[in-house]
């Protein structure tokens, strides 16, 4: 296959790159000696606040370490647990009162109460506010203040999968937080208080971030006492620096690591590598709505060319390795609503030429496909591409160039990837994606009612037969291409003794040294 060259390029290459980072200024030795667990992410995150983020490190991991939610979901048994919240009930399919804890405090000790929720939902719902994902909160109305802890929770319709969101992207703010006149003043700890296991006491956008063990954490919480004193967060966006960072002692704790890169690391010494089945989905955008202008893949011919050239089963096999498998339908098979009962193209290259002639490009065409995350993997599509007539060539770039461009109507082939943010239920992926969001580059005026149908669905059945009908017609019309699961593969230091779960969340409030 054309990609495979590249490849063997690729692996070849590593070992180079790994040899010239080592020789460089790199920061202190990191671990459990110190009692400091080191992490890298590859992503630089523009604020540590969770509703101007976007990303699982912003949305999910600094979130839920700083600052807490009113409901837990926990992560083996999937049960909601109480934790800023003590007990909650519905007064009918649109009120939902919920009782809060007296006994908490933010990192900067003030109590915290009902003021405190009421104030981050509403600031959270004002549209003036413009919070990175609005589609977090806006099934709400508003929130009310019942008691000094006690609120009611205003729905605008019924809807199903309120507690998934009540325990993940919605993390409580202090009141008045976004009105602080001296935000950019002072400490983090004092300018980010939370209630969380950890306080944030260094910010350095772009570079590090540090964390300090909460010692007042609240008794009884589900998330449990942390374990270790200090985490610290480095922004290392380059891959390959990431695995010669932990084979270094620099790092203690790395994600996403990749396959090849794996197989290295497990012969590392004092080094461990654990790939665990992950939420996370891999796919192809198209600009199929013509935001960038006339382009082939507005033309549904070219599309199903794209699906029949790539061989989905060897990149998992070849490229990805365990953890993965291929998709047909675009959702994670545990998510609610999620089916196989779609349209099926198998790879077929002569296909996808004929497809192409018939569609008007018996030469084929040049394009660019966008890539921002584990560049093998998309130099195997453009590899495939590549070979049934479709002379995409790779831009690579940071995930912040890839949303401006996007925004700006600049993209046409876009190879990205989604891990519906711990949301077990298929409203994750179809909702940023297919309603008229950033993401959406399609605009379906049916499957936005379908999908605002089945927001609000109270009955099971009715919403997985519209979920059904939503996912059959994106892969009828391959509206988007479903490629793959990407595992979750991480490597540590032997001294962690380091736990993983499906939706991608480290969660270092729970982790432990051996």
């Amino acid at each position: 296959m054309a990609f495979w060259p590249v490849w063997r390029r690729y692996v070849r290459l590593i070992g180079v790159v790994l040899l010239l980072v080592a020789g460089t200024a790199m920061p202190a030795q990191a671990g459990k000696r110190d009692d400091t667990l080191t992490w890298a992410t590859t992503v630089a995150l523009p604020s540590a606040e969770p509703y101007y983020n976007i990303s699982n490190d912003g949305l999910l991991v600094i979130s839920q370490m700083v600052w807490d939610t009113l409901i837990y979901r926990d992560p083996d048994s999937g049960q909601y647990k109480p934790l800023l919240a003590t007990a909650w009930r519905w007064i009918d399919p649109l009120t939902l009162e919920l009782d809060l804890r007296r006994d908490v405090r933010f990192h900067d000790g003030r109590p915290f109460s009902a003021d405190d929720v009421v104030y981050t939902i509403n600031f959270a719902l004002d549209p003036a506010n413009r919070v990175s994902l609005p589609s977090n909160v806006n099934w709400l109305r508003r929130a009310e203040k019942t008691g000094s802890h006690q609120v009611r929770l205003l729905l605008r319709a019924p809807f199903p999968t309120a507690f998934e969101y009540l325990s993940g992207p919605i993390a409580i703010m202090p009141a008045g937080f976004y009105q602080n006149t001296d935000a950019n003043r002072g400490p983090p700890a004092s300018r980010y208080p939370g209630t969380g296991p950890y306080r944030l006491t260094r910010w350095e956008p772009g570079r590090e971030a540090q964390f300090d063990i909460n010692p007042e954490y609240m008794a009884g919480s589900p998330k449990g006492r942390p374990s270790i004193p200090r985490l610290i967060m480095r922004v290392v966006p380059d891959a390959d620096t990431q695995v010669t960072e932990l084979t270094a002692g620099r790092l203690d704790w790395i994600g996403q690591v990749a396959e090849t890169a794996a197989r290295r690391l497990a012969a590392a010494p004092n080094i461990r590598v654990l790939t665990a089945q992950s939420m996370r989905i891999a796919f192809l955008q198209f600009d199929v709505q013509g935001r960038s202008g006339p382009n082939p893949f507005q033309n549904l011919r070219v599309r199903e060319a794209v699906a029949h050239a790539i061989d989905r089963d060897a990149i998992v096999r070849n490229v990805i390795g365990a953890g993965s498998r291929s998709l047909q339908a675009f959702c994670f098979p545990s998510q609610f609503g999620c089916t196989d009962d779609v349209r099926r193209i198998p790879y077929d290259p002569a296909k996808a030429r004929q497809l192409l002639t018939e569609a008007g490009y018996p030469n084929g065409f040049d394009t660019e496909i966008i890539g921002f995350r584990a560049r093998p993997r998309v130099e195997a599509l453009s590899g495939f591409l590549n070979a049934s007539g479709i002379r995409a060539r790779l831009a690579f770039m940071g995930y912040g160039a890839v949303r401006e461009r996007q925004q700006k109507g600049q993209v046409q082939l876009l190879d990205t990837s989604w891990g519906s943010l711990s949301i077990n239920d298929v409203s994750a992926l179809i909702t940023p994606f297919f309603t008229n969001r950033l993401g959406d580059m399609v605009q379906d005026a049916e499957i936005r009612s379908w999908a605002a149908a089945a927001a609000t669905a109270i009955d099971p059945q009715e919403r997985r037969r519209l979920y059904g009908l939503i996912l059959r017609k994106i892969a009828d019309n391959v509206l988007v291409l479903p490629l793959y699961t990407l595992p979750s593969v991480t490597a540590f230091v032997s001294d962690l003794a380091y736990r993983a779960w499906p939706d991608e969340n480290p969660r270092f409030y729970m982790q432990r040294w051996r």
